[in-house]
């Protein structure tokens, strides 16, 4: 077959196909904006200009100590500037980027270290400890590097062969801007959770984070220079993409070393944040503040939401303090969230309760997603768009990993068919919205009939005295499962009882669905904010 003529004479090259990488929207920003407000950190007020020279000062000095392109330099850092000036300055120095999850224990941290091959670790003071014991773990032991912070009040201890400003002192302000080679070269490295087994390592490339970077900023409608406040962690999904948005976006990112929903809303009127991200229970915290910590504010501030399916009852109530929620929906696999529940002005004239639950869904793809369906896992065939009809969430495209670090199998498997397979369940609406029901393991199997604890949780939300709630399969020998509740209660609400609960779902459930028991505690969390069930699943057994 001849070549068309629009292929004829027509070559790439370094004029016209560069490769796509999230370090282009620091070194523009610092360009057109060197003076404009970067990183906010308590009495640290540093402009783009400054911050880029830092994260160049990263890359040389990584450099010279001897970590070389394409090896992994991991952080055990909170939400503080250096965790933000890591995600540039170590894939500038050609490296992987892997930031660890800091409440894990130091077999698990030991494992990462390991799997992923670090040669260096940024590590925060209040982690010296878990870090020196995963480290002796090692035979091939990383440098570490002391990362000092004047807020962490409690004593830190030293345990790096240099302190960072140190590290940074060695380095050079003028380190060569350089793209990757291929955009398909690695940036970071996330660890799953490993609730099931090892953890797997999830490897994203430069066009991925790039692309979903872009996507952060079209489906928020992001205007320039937002103020973006650091709830959720830079260690999930690369805080979901968000430093290289707010680099794209020339943002100020106010760092925060620990969310206290008090510092939060002061944050937000003190420093005008006007975009912040987390979990369903950072936007709880929000809702259940006292009244004399609740502060006005006048300027716009937005929130996306993800990590469960937010209970109506909390958007509502975040709503009613002046604040946008735009619910998003991913996974580490696919570099934080891919989905959106895209608003329509239809919706506006609905009631508040009605236009929250409509909120709650998942929604549909974002712009840099290729494809997205609910289907039948084993045949990929789509479930009809009826609402009803329950299959697995399929994703395509670029910002779907590169796939699972030194595990091939189940990288396979994860991608199996041209598709990769999320194992959450849900349904689709006719309007082509999609909503989940459960994760596959999740699912509550009574009597034959399936249950779906996101919906059981909404009913339990709805009660006035709950503050929290999960629901995880119970075992029973008449109906297989039973729905089983965890609770914890507002306090100074009054007495509420198990049957309170229970007749206060069955008004709104069908009687099978609505829990057999409900059992008054706290309730085991991530440090994402993500309740941990497979905690609840063996207490629920126990019972």
């Amino acid at each position: 077959m001849s070549q068309s003529i629009f292929e004829q004479g027509l070559p790439q090259t370094p004029a016209n196909h560069v490769a796509l990488s999230p370090l282009t929207f620091i070194e523009r920003t610092a360009s057109v904006y060197p003076d404009y407000p970067a990183v906010v950190y308590g009495e640290i007020r540093r402009d783009w200009g400054t911050t880029w020279e830092r994260c160049r000062r990263l890359a040389s000095a990584l450099s010279k100590r001897g970590v070389k392109p394409g090896q992994a330099v991991a952080a055990m850092l909170p939400n503080v500037p250096a965790m933000f000036e890591a995600h540039f300055g170590v894939p500038l120095a050609g490296c992987v980027l892997n930031t660890l999850n800091i409440r894990l224990d130091a077999e698990a941290i030991a494992y990462m270290l390991e799997h992923g091959e670090a040669r260096a670790i940024l590590v925060d003071p209040e982690f010296s400890d878990v870090i020196q014991e995963a480290v002796a773990k090692l035979e091939d032991k990383p440098l570490i590097i002391d990362v000092a912070d004047e807020q962490f009040l409690a004593e830190g201890r030293s345990i790096g062969e240099v302190e960072y400003e140190a590290l940074l002192a060695e380095g050079d302000p003028a380190h060569p801007y350089r793209l990757p080679e291929d955009e398909w070269q690695a940036i970071s490295l996330n660890y799953t959770s490993g609730t099931t087994g090892k953890p797997k390592g999830v490897v994203y490339h430069h066009r991925g984070a790039y692309l979903n970077a872009v996507s952060n900023i079209l489906v928020w409608a992001m205007p320039h220079h937002p103020t973006y406040l650091w709830t959720l962690p830079m260690f999930h999904c690369n805080g979901w993409c968000f430093p290289w948005t707010i680099a794209a976006a020339a943002g100020t990112s106010v760092c925060l070393r620990k969310v206290e929903p008090k510092r939060v809303m002061d944050l937000i009127a003190d420093e005008g944040v006007t975009h912040f991200s987390g979990a369903p229970i950072v936007l709880n915290g929000l809702v259940n503040l006292p009244d004399d910590q609740k502060r006005d504010f006048d300027h716009p501030v937005k929130v996306t939401t993800a990590g469960a399916a937010p209970p109506a009852s909390v958007i509502a109530g975040v709503e009613n303090l002046g604040i946008d929620v735009t619910h998003v929906y991913g996974l580490t696999e696919v570099y934080g969230p891919v989905t959106s529940c895209a608003w329509r002005a239809a919706w506006d004239e609905l009631p508040m309760e009605e236009r929250a639950k409509l909120k709650s869904r998942q929604g549909v793809r974002y712009h840099m997603l290729e494809a997205l369906c609910v289907a039948d896992p084993n045949t990929l065939e789509p479930v009809p768009k009826d609402g009803e009809t329950i299959g697995e969430i399929l994703m395509r495209g670029n910002n779907v990993m590169k796939g699972y670090l030194k595990n091939a199998a189940a990288t396979e498997q994860a991608l199996e068919g041209g598709w990769y397979h999320t194992g959450d369940l849900a349904v689709w609406h006719a309007d082509g919205y999609i909503e989940i029901k459960d994760r596959s393991k999740d699912i509550i199997i009574s009597g034959g009939e399936n249950i779906s604890t996101i919906e059981v949780e909404d009913a339990i939300y709805s009660h006035p005295a709950v503050e929290e709630a999960a629901v995880v399969a119970k075992p029973d020998e008449k109906w297989g499962e039973t729905p089983c509740a965890f609770v914890k209660l507002k306090v100074g609400y009054g007495e509420v009882t198990e049957a309170d609960i229970i007749a206060h779902c069955r008004e709104r459930l069908a009687h099978f669905k609505a829990p057999r028991t409900v059992i008054f505690t706290e309730l085991p969390k991530t440090s994402t904010g993500k309740i941990q069930k497979f905690v609840l699943r063996e207490e629920a057994r126990k019972q």
